[in-house]
């Protein structure tokens, strides 16, 4: 049996910049201190003279980005997705949403699995947050070849993009060779009857191993990986609606404003059908390892398979 690959996107992150600054001198690179931990420390070392420390002054990095974007660069802004995504807020919404220039907003550290470093820089909000802006495209890579790919089509994009990366590594699931990227498709990897499983990040291979599970059980569950949360696939949502009766949203996000609340306007406006949201509840994080804080918040495969129970008793 080959051994499990494990890696964090954050470092699929940091090794696109290296090459897409190869192929594009159009390409400036900004970060506010945290280089050596959002990975933008490899592009640093490659191309010293396109990228830029802002220092810890995140509200003036995304500036510096607005202003280098307006003057034709493509830009990618990096910070802890805690300072990139809420301390910044206000800059990326005026200065750079309300334009709509070319920066794309590599946060990192996002959600629980930061960790030990606790509440104040588990950032559960990021998805809502950037969902709000007109024009922003949010994107939420499941692994390391989702992610490669997902940084490339955001440089290729012409406007705002926020990209959410992760510090724990993770499973890579995905084929390099078949995997194609399409900005705005959901992604199904497994067929079902009974029931969908709609994750994000790296609640994807959650949800495979919970389908697996589930199989065992004689119950049949779609799982479907939405990377890009905005614009969301709205017809490949409506589709599991229709042919499995119920659907199971699974994030490393807060249950209001993010993944599950993308589905259920989805559903409410299109296909209606039961929906149960899984993700961290109206509160906040705690220190820990990050593998026993998932399990604590009920981001495990174990919740997916026991809420796939519940949501089947839903059904008409």
């Amino acid at each position: 049996m080959a051994q499990e690959i494990r890696k964090a996107t954050r470092d699929s992150y940091g090794e696109t910049l290296v090459e897409l600054g190869k192929e594009n001198e159009n390409i400036v690179v900004l970060d506010a201190d945290l280089a050596a931990a959002t990975k933008t420390g490899k592009f640093k070392a490659a191309f010293p003279e396109r990228f830029f420390n802002a220092g810890i002054a995140e509200q003036n990095m995304m500036g510096v980005a607005a202003g280098l974007a307006a003057a034709g660069k493509t830009v990618f802004a990096s910070s802890f997705a805690m300072f990139a995504a809420g301390r910044a807020f206000e800059i990326i919404r005026n200065s750079i949403g309300y334009p709509h220039l070319n920066v794309k907003i590599g946060a990192s550290h996002a959600g629980i699995s930061v960790g030990e470093d606790g509440a104040t820089h588990q950032c559960c909000e990021d998805i809502a947050l950037m969902r709000m802006i007109p024009g922003m495209v949010v994107i939420n890579p499941a692994d390391d070849v989702e992610a490669k790919a997902a940084v490339r089509a955001a440089a290729e994009y012409d406007g705002p993009v926020y990209l959410r990366f992760g510090r724990l590594a993770v499973p890579v699931f995905n084929n390099p060779d078949t995997y194609k990227f399409e900005l705005g498709k959901g992604v199904q990897l497994v067929d079902g009857t009974d029931a969908t499983i709609i994750a994000t990040g790296l609640m994807v291979n959650e949800a495979l191993i919970a389908a697996e599970m589930l199989k065992k059980e004689g119950i049949s569950a779609r799982v479907i990986n939405i990377h890009t949360i905005k614009p969301i696939d709205k017809e490949i949502i409506v589709k599991a609606a229709k042919e499995t009766g119920v659907l199971i949203t699974a994030e490393e996000h807060s249950v209001l404003g993010g993944l599950g609340a993308a589905v259920a306007g989805v559903l409410c406006e299109s296909s209606p059908a039961p929906l149960i949201r899984i993700g961290v509840n109206d509160q906040f994080g705690c220190s820990g390892p990050a593998l026993d804080l998932l399990k604590l918040y009920g981001l495990s495969a174990e919740n997916i398979v026991a809420k796939t129970k519940e949501a089947l008793k839903l059904k008409k």
